[in-house]
């Protein structure tokens, strides 16, 4: 007899949109050389966004979302999988078009997993999730073109969230000096446990200029907001130095010219983790393990359960979400 487990299914009808906790059995997982009994997932802006009918994500109904799982394998069909294997999925198709973590169980491609790194738990992979892997990234791709700590301070926008939360934490831990930028002035305190010296305000970083260079003030930044932004950021970054972009929460269009790119040299860089090669991404996980792993991880994250992600999701895209939710399925 086929097991019985919970997911969080999303469903679209025509006259009708529901997101609930359903009963299912390994018989309705799409086909995948791997079945993992999924003990965490976390909740992402992707997520939620997923889990409302006009978020453009999910491609077709019914549907189980959740792009990031950790746990453990069941059953495997491919030589580099094994029973008892402690392992981590995250992008790739997970949550959008392939049924995704928010369940007990899933059945993914073999192409998608990664074995958990010693040094991890299942519960501190999904703490760090595809937020905490773009913001590793993001430092891979600025210490590529040239960032080190002597070069001077780095920004980090949208500091809160998700992904702003882990660049912060990631940046201290590996002795640059890190400045944050949020909108909310009770988290100020927050931002500072996780390590940064200074702290601006949403206002100071979003101003508009008619000026195509201003003063030369970060070696490098992590921007998770775009739009007007990521402009500022450009006129600002230093001589040779670089902005990994990285989101979009302030919009989509970006006012600029090329003077900063022509006569400073600054670097554009686009942080794009869905489709990140698998030897890159076996590279970040081991780096998440170690010398990119905040002491605070725990601090920067809460817990919750299947029957709770609706309040989750819809406080997330309201902005009232910081650091990282995880989502207990089965935790060991």
């Amino acid at each position: 007899m086929s097991v019985t487990f919970r997911a969080f299914v999303v469903n679209k009808t025509e006259n009708d949109f529901t997101a609930r906790i359903q009963e299912l059995t390994q018989a309705d997982l799409p086909p995948g050389e791997v079945l993992i009994r999924v003990a965490y997932s976390s909740v992402n802006y992707k997520d939620a966004l997923a889990c409302i009918p006009e978020g453009k994500i999910v491609r077709s109904y019914p549907f189980i979302p959740g792009v990031d799982l950790s746990g453990v394998v069941v059953e495997s069909h491919d030589d580099r999988f094994h029973e008892g294997d402690k392992v981590i999925a995250t992008s790739y198709d997970l949550g959008v078009s392939h049924y995704g973590g928010f369940s007990e169980y899933a059945r993914v491609k073999a192409d998608w997993v990664v074995v958990l790194p010693q040094g991890l738990t299942l519960k501190e992979a999904m703490i760090f999730g595809t937020a905490g892997f773009e913001a590793a990234l993001a430092l891979h791709q600025l210490e590529k073109n040239g960032l080190t700590p002597q070069r001077g301070p780095v920004l980090v926008t949208g500091a809160t969230g998700g992904v702003g939360s882990m660049a912060v934490s990631m940046l201290a831990k590996t002795g640059y000096t890190v400045a944050a930028s949020t909108g909310k002035q009770s988290e100020h305190a927050y931002l500072k446990e996780l390590g940064a010296s200074n702290i601006l305000s949403r206002e100071e970083v979003s101003a508009e200029s008619d000026r195509p260079l201003e003063k030369e003030l970060w070696a490098g930044s992590v921007d998770s907001v775009g739009g007007a932004t990521l402009a500022y950021l450009i006129r600002t970054t230093k001589y040779g130095g670089s902005i990994a972009a990285c989101g979009l929460t302030g919009g989509s269009t970006v006012n600029t010219t090329v003077f900063p790119f022509i006569l400073r040299g600054v670097n554009l860089l686009g942080i794009e983790s869905v489709f990140c090669p698998m030897e890159l991404r076996r590279e970040l996980w081991q780096r998440m393990a170690r010398d990119l792993k905040p002491s605070s991880l725990d601090s920067m994250s809460h817990e919750v359960t299947l029957d709770e992600l609706p309040q989750v999701t819809a406080s997330l895209l309201k902005g009232g979400v910081r650091g990282r939710t995880v989502v207990r399925l089965a935790g060991r």
